[in-house]
């Protein structure tokens, strides 16, 4: 963390205080938002009227991104955050492909959804474990991770009908001047599905919600998000060769990118 972002609450300014203030008012409404008008009432009412499954998926996918959407909005205009999303129209038009970004915030996936209304995420079985969330994982068909026996079929299910999975392969959110350790999850389903890969840099600065970050810990300036869309990685460049080294160069090759991209930034 960089410590001189962040001040003493007893010296905060009063933008300070009225950033605490929205970003509290913000885990409010994302909270009962998510509970009460997405999972308890549209969602129940979207399985009664909805029976086929992958129909509901997706609905919920558009649901919760266009969600996310109007949350980033509100707080972008009480002015607790600023974000910009830097080549797009590379985003749009993937399809077939996993979207591999690195993680330094806790609004990264809610960035990311935004502007991708048909996404799975691969995301933590914990997750099931929170009331507020639980069911919009559910009702959106989100790929919880595990064996490898079970996420892989549900992985090619989705790429072969033009879905788009996103994947955070670091596996919790970053560690500020730390090195980059990536999972092997992501190298393996892109090898195992023969899945193209979209490389995502995320930068936050001044950093904010990052891991071992308390929400009130509120930096001198707004935070400001930069998205950029990167290169894509063609699978084909590493299928050539046993799947063990092939996984092995590939999460190499993705941490060299993602660390390359963090240090032009």
């Amino acid at each position: 963390m960089d410590i001189k972002s962040v001040t003493k609450k007893n010296s905060y300014t009063f933008n300070q205080w009225w950033r605490l203030f929205v970003t509290a008012f913000g885990f409010v409404l994302f909270g009962i938002y998510g509970l009460v008008i997405l999972s308890i009432l549209w969602f129940s009412l979207l399985r009664l009227l909805v029976w086929n499954k992958n129909k509901r998926n997706i609905i919920a996918q558009k649901s919760i991104s266009l969600s996310f959407k109007l949350f980033l909005r509100i707080i972008k205009f009480l002015g607790v955050i600023d974000y910009q999303f830097n080549g797009l129209e590379k985003l749009k038009q993937d399809k077939s492909c996993l979207i591999v970004a690195n993680h330094p915030s806790l609004l990264d996936v809610v960035l990311l959804a935004s502007v991708m209304p048909r996404c799975d995420c691969l995301v933590k079985g914990a997750l099931l474990k929170n009331i507020f969330i639980s069911r919009i994982i559910k009702t959106a068909g989100y790929i919880l991770n595990g064996e490898s026996s079970q996420i892989l079929p549900q992985c090619q299910q989705i790429l072969d009908n033009q879905g788009r999975i996103l994947i955070f392969p670091e596996g919790t959110r970053s560690v500020p001047n730390q090195p980059m350790i990536l999972q092997r999850g992501a190298a393996n389903i892109a090898l195992r599905c023969h899945a193209n890969i979209r490389i995502v840099h995320i930068e936050c600065k001044p950093t904010w919600l990052i891991k071992k970050q308390k929400w009130y810990d509120i930096p001198v300036k707004k935070a400001f998000f930069n998205i950029t869309i990167g290169e894509k990685i063609k699978i084909s460049d590493f299928s050539d060769q046993n799947a063990t080294i092939a996984a092995r160069k590939l999460t190499k090759h993705l941490t060299s990118v993602l660390e390359k991209t963090n240090e032009n930034k």
